[in-house]
């Protein structure tokens, strides 16, 4: 085939390859235990904001391996989850997966400590606890990268 031919495919072979690379971006894989039922509502939450959720029940001995396995070195929440290289500790919400997959920053992930009633999974009624989101960082600190108030 002559390069003629080829060029005028291009744009459309880089849309493909664009479309296959943000598919597999907002693919989360959701390690949790069979019987946490906010856990599967946190997925939930995420797929009615757009993401693909790939779920995977494990063992706690495999879920806390998997955990150390990604940078969580202890125990912040039920759950965790990958996306895009990032581990996802907890119940973050989905804006603040968006932002992290926009900002790129070097770090482990992020992480919603405990599991703070009014926060995505944990949505159960009206009550609600002001949360933080935390980045997780290359050395295992963190720093606060949201606050949510119990009015949000």
């Amino acid at each position: 085939m002559s390069m003629k031919k080829i060029l005028p495919l291009l744009p459309a072979l880089f849309l493909v390859i664009s479309a296959s690379a943000m598919a597999q971006q907002t693919t989360i894989e959701l390690k949790k235990t069979a019987s946490c039922g906010c856990c599967s509502a946190w997925a939930d939450r995420m797929q009615s904001s757009g993401f693909s959720v790939r779920r995977d029940d494990m063992t706690m001995g495999q879920l806390m391996q998997f955990k150390m396995k990604h940078g969580i070195r202890s125990n912040f929440a039920c759950h965790t989850a990958r996306i895009a290289g990032y581990t996802i500790e907890g119940h973050v919400p989905a804006r603040e997966i968006r932002r992290l997959l926009s900002e790129r920053p070097d770090a482990i992930g992020l992480s919603v400590p405990g599991m703070p009633l009014g926060s995505p999974g944990m949505d159960f009624g009206s009550d609600k606890e002001a949360f933080d989101v935390l980045l997780i960082r290359k050395d295992g600190s963190t720093t606060v990268y949201a606050k949510y108030s119990a009015s949000n």
